[in-house]
């Protein structure tokens, strides 16, 4: 009887937890969906994608030793295309050693200075940038699957309530876009759902790679907030939140938006 109990409250909790998505799992959309033609070809070319220059440059930083230890990334991983695979889809995570929350470039930082006793690279570098593409890439096409469990709990729940919280001079939320206008026209632009499964992405208003946080600081200027530092907090929460709203969908490292 108490196994039966206990297997009762897990179904009841595991309805619970799914219905706290706002955008039910059967109309998630990437933002893939919203581009133009144009874009979209862009994007899936793999000789044109401009995002393809920094995964290029990536694979080459994968192999170049660093630091101390006179150690590479492939020192430890060997081939990326198959130590990698999948690890870009469970991040933001919470790091076993430290405790902390952190998204795939804090990882990637978080290697250099721990294990090859080189210096962090600095955030929004190009080096930094070239190798997050280059490990996200080898997710690419596999399903956004972030965990929410144990000490990643509160922190799933700072950022969800992030996400819903008033800001700026304009006095709006991420949900006020990208859950109850989405599809909808502002300006030129079509309202995405705002998922961050094609980050870092090519967009052409930067004309250059960037980060799901650049994205994040561009949305809080849209809405006059104030922009806080790159690495703080509480983007960690968001961008978890985020890419718990985004399960399922693919990972399409290096996409490309407008």
């Amino acid at each position: 009887m108490r196994r039966l109990a206990l297997a009762a409250a897990l179904i009841v909790a595991g309805t619970a937890f799914a219905q706290e998505r706002a955008i039910p799992l059967e109309k998630l959309r990437s933002g893939y969906t919203f581009l133009g033609d144009d874009l979209r070809s862009l994007q899936d070319d793999d000789f044109a994608n401009p995002g393809l220059l920094w995964v290029s440059r990536g694979e080459k930083l994968w192999s170049e030793p660093a630091g101390r230890t006179k150690q590479s990334c492939a020192s430890c991983h060997q081939d990326a295309r198959s130590t990698m695979r999948g690890v870009a889809a469970r991040y933001p995570k919470i790091d076993a050693e430290s405790g902390r929350l952190l998204d795939l470039e804090g990882r990637i930082n978080l290697c250099r200075a721990r294990r090859m006793g080189a210096e962090p690279f600095k955030y929004e570098s190009e080096a930094l940038l070239a190798l997050t593409a280059y490990v996200a890439r080898q997710s690419k096409g596999m399903p956004t699957d972030v965990s929410i469990r144990g000490a990643a709990r509160p922190r799933f729940d700072a950022g969800e309530k992030a996400y819903h919280l008033r800001r700026g001079q304009m006095n709006l939320s991420c949900a006020h876009c990208h859950e109850a206008n989405w599809g909808k026209r502002l300006l030129s632009e079509t309202i995405s759902q705002g998922h961050p499964n094609g980050y870092p992405v090519y967009r052409m208003e930067w004309q250059t790679l960037g980060s799901l946080e650049r994205r994040l600081r561009a949305c809080l200027s849209g809405i006059r907030a104030e922009m806080l530092p790159y690495g703080s907090p509480e983007y960690l929460d968001l961008e978890l939140y985020l890419a718990w709203r985004a399960q399922g969908l693919p990972i399409e490292t290096p996409g490309v938006r407008r």
